[in-house]
């Protein structure tokens, strides 16, 4: 009877777990390609929107809705929206959001018609991870040297017009920007976390991760449904065969007992 509670109680701990990882999975979440905070006046821009079907997203940019929702797509986790031309005044937070009102994270971006952009992470980087930030010319320029400053102060200077911060942590946070022969890109904040994220590849044909940690979570929670049953029904032809002894056994004591007399 206890390894018969334990199971039941071990099936409703994981039905719970797994009912928790589906809602978590299922979140909307944004992210951009490239995956950088800043960009040039008409460069090209795509917002993948993670979690949910292509024909329940909107796509909100400055609060308003974009004629970019005319060219969402399907994608393998969700769908997707290509901007062909950002302009500076797309500037500012991202989201999209479902018909059902749940909004994904905001993004914020910022587009610039200068001559210079810092390439950094837009979205959160883990603790302990290396962070490569790249100073980047309009002009495309192979010779230079770039400076970077973090709120204000100068960090380093590289003539490869990148740097690198090995194993970030929470004091790394803060505005990054970069400047070459006098000309400042804008400044983007860098943010860290402590917390896992799930990041999906660009690619079409990476691995959808939240599928296959469903699939796991459900084979398991099957595996644990066949153990209980298993365990019960080995219970019932336990109970079955003891009742079916004590017959027997009172039986032949019967029969015994008329024997003596």
């Amino acid at each position: 009877m206890g390894v018969r509670a334990f199971c039941i109680r071990l099936t409703m701990s994981w039905m719970m777990m797994f009912f928790a990882h589906d809602q978590r999975v299922d979140a909307v979440f944004l992210r951009v390609v490239p995956n950088r905070s800043q960009f040039f006046e008409y460069e090209p821009v795509t917002f993948y929107c993670e979690g949910v079907s292509h024909h329940n997203v909107l796509h909100k940019l400055k609060d308003k809705i974009q004629s970019c929702s005319n060219s969402n797509k399907k994608t393998a986790t969700g769908s997707s929206c290509t901007v062909n031309a950002i302009y500076v005044d797309d500037s500012g937070k991202h989201w999209c959001e479902t018909r059902e009102g749940k909004r994904s994270n905001i993004i914020n971006i910022t587009v610039t018609a200068g001559s210079v952009i810092l390439e950094s992470p837009v979205v959160p980087v883990m603790e302990g991870e290396d962070v490569t930030l790249s100073c980047r010319s309009k002009m495309n320029s192979s010779t230079f040297t770039a400076d970077f400053y973090k709120d204000g102060l100068n960090i380093s200077s590289s003539s490869k017009g990148i740097v690198t911060i090995h194993k970030v942590s929470k004091s790394d946070e803060g505005l990054y920007k970069c400047s070459i022969s006098g000309a400042e890109s804008p400044e983007s904040w860098l943010n860290v976390t402590d917390s896992f994220i799930t990041f999906i590849d660009s690619s079409e044909h990476s691995c959808n991760v939240y599928l296959i940690l469903r699939t796991v979570f459900t084979i398991m929670l099957v595996a644990l449904l066949l153990l209980l049953l298993g365990l019960l029904h080995h219970g019932k032809i336990g109970a079955t065969t003891a009742n079916s002894c004590s017959t027997s056994c009172k039986c032949n004591c019967h029969c015994t007992g008329n024997k003596r007399i």
